[in-house]
């Protein structure tokens, strides 16, 4: 890492330490140190994983189930809070215009944006379809930001704070683990009452595109690479985008993956 890179990601730790120990002070909890929840070890439970992929599944598509809009209101502000905050560690935002994705791997995405200081996105119109589409989603919506010529939605907005706050600070890598612990880092910058929702968005997609039961035999089982019916990762559809907020007990039980709760 070259001195350019190391001072981006201390602006950049210094910030999102920051804004999580607000979010604490909010709730009335302790505060966490990010960096030390990054490095807690973790223990991935498949049944947990198919558990929370089967809830996202069954789950409808459908416009504001049980009066949610405010909750999505809430997270997309919050989404914007954050989305300023890459601004003022010296990162730009800019959709991908090129073929396919814009990083072939995690630590591809990691050392381009520390370098370069700047974050491509690939945009939700080319992955789930235009603004408006699929249920009526509120992150769908239009943001008002504008980058690169292009009006991003919400989505688009939440997938760069999440790239950058859950991968590129700590250097989470891609797939269970590495989304796993993104997702912790990251929860700790939202409210609380806001989690419910942020896990979705996060492991119950991610549990679904690994776990899901499209993906499985029919006793169950997930084939393992080159088994008969394993399904490679970039054959697989990105899962449907829905309005659900998981419970308690299963934040609970994620929560329970990892070590001791870090202080």
């Amino acid at each position: 890492m070259t001195s350019d890179d190391q001072g981006l990601t201390v602006r950049l730790g210094t910030l999102a330490q920051s804004h999580a120990d607000r979010a604490a002070a909010r709730a009335g909890a302790p505060a966490v140190r990010l960096d030390r929840l990054a490095a807690d070890p973790l223990r991935i439970d498949e049944d947990f994983c198919r558990a929370v992929a089967d809830r996202y599944d069954t789950a409808p598509t459908v416009r504001d189930p049980a009066g949610m809009a405010r909750g999505y209101a809430r997270l997309a502000e919050e989404n914007l809070r954050q989305f300023r905050l890459i601004g003022e560690a010296g990162i730009r935002v800019l959709p991908w215009s090129g073929p396919g994705q814009p990083y072939r791997d995690s630590r591809d995405l990691v050392a381009r944006v520390r370098s370069r200081g700047r974050l491509h996105v690939f945009l939700t119109r080319h992955g789930h379809g235009p603004a408006g589409a699929g249920g009526e989603h509120p992150l769908r919506a239009p943001s008002g930001v504008r980058a690169g010529g292009e009006e991003l939605l919400h989505n688009d907005i939440f997938r760069a704070v999440h790239d950058v706050f859950g991968h590129v600070l700590y250097g989470n890598t891609f797939g269970p683990h590495g989304e796993f612990r993104a997702t912790r880092c990251h929860l700790a910058m939202y409210p609380a009452d806001l989690h419910p929702l942020v896990f979705a968005e996060l492991v119950g997609q991610l549990c679904w595109f690994f776990y899901g039961p499209h993906l499985r035999r029919p006793d169950g089982t997930l084939p393992r690479r080159g088994e008969p019916g394993y399904l490679p990762p970039a054959r697989r559809p990105y899962p449907p985008q829905k309005q659900l907020a998981y419970d308690r007990h299963t934040l609970d039980r994620f929560a329970a993956l990892f070590g001791p709760p870090s202080r």
